[in-house]
């Protein structure tokens, strides 16, 4: 099974540095998760990767114990690799 590559926008209450650290750890472990951006001072996030949106989210809340509000999901479309095959 694989999933589309996709760009998810959450909010995210990250209101110290601390905070802004540790989710940066925990997305940074994420395999699936091949770019991020943190904007602390907008309270949002950007990943882009190959994942389930609802997954991530759902692993972040259970990570950093804060509630996720998924604002905006795009999909894109995935460029073939191994063309030449």
């Amino acid at each position: 099974m694989s999933e589309k590559y996709c760009c998810m926008i959450m909010r995210i209450n990250v209101d110290c540095n601390s905070c802004c650290r540790k989710l940066r750890r925990i997305i940074l472990r994420m395999k699936v998760i091949e770019n991020h951006l943190i904007e602390k001072q907008q309270r949002r996030v950007c990943v882009f990767g190959r994942f389930e949106p609802a997954d991530v989210a759902i692993k972040i809340k259970k990570k950093m114990n804060r509630r996720v509000e998924i604002l905006e999901v795009q999909e894109m479309e995935a460029e073939v690799e191994n063309e030449g095959e």
